[in-house]
């Protein structure tokens, strides 16, 4: 049983161990990173492929973007998701797109992990999950996984990926413990996991969500209500085959996810769903998600934004027509934490 965060540093140090072309650049990171990332790897692979930089994120990204045109596999740490958006035009108007503009003569192999979500107490800009605006763009993979094994699993294929990957990494599961695979098998780009099956309707849901979703699951069962849950792990590409089986089995689709509702990635399954199982669904596709507002500082406000599983719990009752026990919603603990930072 490791920590999600040893689970990354593990697969990274495994992989610059392997290939001498990757190395790391960002801020603090020869410390150890903001949340003990890169924790003594400075010591191992030296200060050329452990590089602090200045707080200037499109020079960090822009940097990477001329690295990996090199030759190089350069993995960038923007710290926070939030961040990340000073290096725009050279995450959407240059990785994204050399490919494409060159005809495959260019390949733009970064890595740029983006801790992201909700952190205790980090308000409106170091709290928000922007995996829609990245998946969006056409050239850039997206991932979100939400297990230590499953963080060690994409990273290694983000690494290995000819493509610029962007890494979600949710700050909440940091301390989250599991069991991890010894060895450097990487989880395939695209393809999801069944979290936990059932019968009566699918809950799709990634990273921190996820393991609301199971709770919530756990819930619906002491109301006879058997829930399969969905973790898509990869958001672009995203694993439409395995939510479509799971869907036209169960007849009723959830979709729960941190990031904001309005135009979140949970609309593009909803809609995907719902044009290829017309007449299939016997109830509307519903989503949980968060609301449009910035995300407040104090723990009142934070908790608005929370989705929790008492939330899906009682949104899947809905669906089915089903009353659950009060006294199990509010059991199910709206304030449960998973702990860390």
């Amino acid at each position: 049983m490791i920590t999600l965060v040893e689970a990354t540093r593990q697969a990274l140090q495994g992989e610059m161990r392997r290939d001498p072309r990757i190395w790391v650049l960002g801020e603090d990171i020869r410390q150890g990173g903001v949340f003990s990332q890169y924790k003594g790897m400075v010591d191992e692979f030296g200060p050329d492929r452990i590089v602090d930089t200045p707080i200037a994120e499109a020079t960090m990204v822009g940097a990477a973007v001329g690295s990996a045109l090199a030759g190089n596999r350069p993995v960038v740490e923007t710290r926070f998701s939030d961040f990340a958006l000073s290096a725009i035009d050279e995450l959407v108007n240059q990785a994204a797109k050399i490919r494409y503009m060159f005809g495959g003569q260019g390949r733009v192999p970064i890595v740029v992990r983006m801790p992201s979500g909700l952190r205790k107490n980090s308000a409106a800009q170091h709290s928000q999950s922007l995996e829609a605006w990245f998946a969006h763009v056409p050239g850039l993979v997206v991932t979100a996984p939400a297990t230590p094994a499953d963080a060690k699993g994409l990273l290694l294929a983000a690494l290995r990926c000819d493509d610029p990957v962007i890494h979600m990494e949710a700050k909440e599961l940091w301390q989250l413990t599991g069991e991890v695979p010894d060895g450097d098998e990487a989880i395939p780009l695209g393809v999801g996991r069944m979290a936990r099956p059932g019968t009566d309707v699918t809950i799709v849901a990634w990273s921190v969500t996820l393991h609301e979703a199971i709770r919530a699951a756990d819930m619906l069962e002491h109301a006879g209500i058997s829930a399969e849950v969905i973790d898509l792990r990869t958001i672009w590409p995203w694993d439409k085959q395995l939510v479509l089986a799971s869907a036209s089995r169960t007849r009723r689709l959830v979709i729960a996810h941190e990031s904001v509702r309005d135009v979140g990635f949970g609309a593009e399954i909803a809609a995907t769903v719902g044009e290829e199982l017309y007449g299939t669904l016997i109830s509307p596709i519903r989503r949980v998600a968060s609301p449009r507002i910035p995300v407040g500082y104090s723990p009142t406000l934070e908790n608005v934004f929370r989705i929790r599983a008492p939330a899906i719990a009682r949104i899947v009752a809905d669906l089915v027509d089903a009353q659950l026990d009060p006294a199990l919603l509010q059991g199910a603990g709206a304030e449960a934490s998973l702990g860390g930072y």
